[in-house]
């Protein structure tokens, strides 16, 4: 990999990256296909509304993607297709696939309602193959006849397609969780991948933090202080309810799944003068402790989703031992503790899905939490080295990896008034996800 300056103007976010800041992204060298996605076509029946919401969230989706790049709508000068039939003429195709379009690959297809439901029929062709061939993708996919129902219909057809072009998972379907202080108080929310959907998930007008979403999706973990002394809450995302979980003497924060989804770790004094890590089961039992402090703390463990062969496991953490806040790596039984040849003020670790790299924030000179801006790094262990994301006068932090490897959520901006952003990790489609109140610590799903 090699990593090349560019410039990452996030479009309406003036006051928290800056139009003119610079950021090193590292290049993936994956291919980007030359991608058109005409308007579906909509029989009788379909609300104009419900077709425009399929066109629109399907189209930004795949822009999103940052693994193809869309010939824009407007430049189109071949017809549609109407059917797959339409695409058994050579001449159809080359319509498509030569100058001017020059278009690799096409998506298309037809919506209609049957029995009061959203039907969509989605194809996705390579258009330089010769007839009769070149077929990636057929679906057919069903869900209300509403725009909630499109907007599920496009994200779901935009992994699909994803999936098809060879990527791995898309990201359209996936979640993130954060906190926002919007109602007056700090609650757990929860939103989808491109901002939308935003919904409230605590209503206990406390302080929370840390909202971390279990590998099947089904429930979250995150710290709050509703019962006085911070601790560790488990929430089903099924029934928005409180899950059982132990309380400990003193403070309870940071948790963090392991990757089966049986263990969480995190950080705790139980009532004695330091911070330590701790592993603990799901239900309660098998409580173990990691780390052994001698005036230092250590907080916000983040385990290894794929840690290497014959490991019992990996988890990031972050300690004081040698004076700033430093990352270290040990084995997930507290063995082999390493820390990263960092230096300056390092937190906020999280594993790369690949498990070969960690985005962390990072004050790399100065000294301490409020010494001045912190940036978005990565640091790939295979060349032990580190990659600058972002530069700029603010403060970044907490960032956290997407389930497809190749982009990553986190906050901007001053303190108390940080919103969350994106970006895919070759510095293309900067987002905004976020205005109302402050937003912070997002956790992006784990699928």
């Amino acid at each position: 990999m090699r990593g090349i300056r560019i410039g990452v103007c996030l479009l309406g976010l003036a006051l928290a990256l800056g139009a003119q800041d610079q950021a090193n992204i590292v290049i993936t060298g994956s291919r980007k296909y030359q991608m058109a996605v005409p308007d579906f076509n909509a029989l009788p029946g379909v609300a104009p509304d419900v077709r425009a919401t399929f066109d629109q969230v399907l189209w930004n989706d795949l822009y999103e993607s940052a693994v193809v790049n869309l010939v824009g709508r407007s430049l189109y000068t071949a017809p549609a297709p109407q059917s797959e039939a339409d695409l058994d003429s050579a001449g159809f195709r080359q319509a498509w696939s030569e100058p001017p379009l020059n278009v690799q690959r096409l998506v298309f297809g037809s919506m209609q309602v049957n029995n009061g439901g959203l039907v969509v029929d989605g194809y996705l062709y390579d258009v330089t193959q010769p007839p009769g061939g070149g077929r990636l993708l057929a679906r057919r996919y069903a869900d209300p006849a509403t725009t909630a129902g499109a907007r599920a219909i496009a994200h779901e057809f935009a992994d699909d397609i994803i999936a098809a072009l060879g990527f791995g998972p898309g990201i359209a379907t996936s979640q993130i969780a954060f906190i926002s202080n919007r109602t007056g108080h700090q609650e757990v929310w929860t939103m989808d991948y491109d901002g939308h959907n935003q919904r409230q998930r605590t209503n206990l007008h406390s302080i929370a933090y840390s909202p971390r979403i279990s590998p099947d999706g089904t429930k979250l973990a995150f710290m709050s202080s509703v019962s006085g002394e911070p601790q560790i809450k488990l929430l089903s995302l099924l029934t928005n309810r409180l899950l059982p979980f132990p309380t400990y003497k003193g403070m309870a924060e940071t948790p963090a799944w392991s990757p089966d989804g049986k263990k969480l770790a995190f950080a705790a004094d139980m009532g004695g003068p330091n911070i330590e890590i701790y592993t603990i089961n799901v239900n309660g039992t098998d409580l173990k402790r990691l780390t052994h402090s001698h005036g230092y703390d250590n907080f916000a463990p983040a385990w290894n989703p794929k840690p290497p062969p014959g490991s019992p496991g990996q988890i990031a953490f972050v300690s004081s031992r040698i004076g700033l806040p430093q990352i270290y790596i040990m084995n997930a039984d507290g063995s082999d503790q390493q820390r990263l040849p960092l230096g300056g003020y390092a937190v906020s670790p999280s594993w790369s899905p690949n498990g070969l790299a960690l985005a962390f924030a990072w004050v790399r000179t100065g000294g301490g939490e409020d010494s001045g801006a912190s940036d978005i790094y990565l640091w790939y262990f295979g060349q032990q080295k580190y990659v600058q994301l972002t530069h700029n006068e603010e403060r970044n932090d907490f960032p956290s990896w997407a389930p497809d490897g190749r982009h990553i959520v986190f906050e901007s901006g001053a303190p108390y008034r940080t919103q969350l952003f994106t970006v895919a990790a070759d510095g293309s489609v900067p987002e905004q996800l976020t205005s109302q109140g402050s937003n912070e610590m997002p956790n992006w799903s784990w699928h």
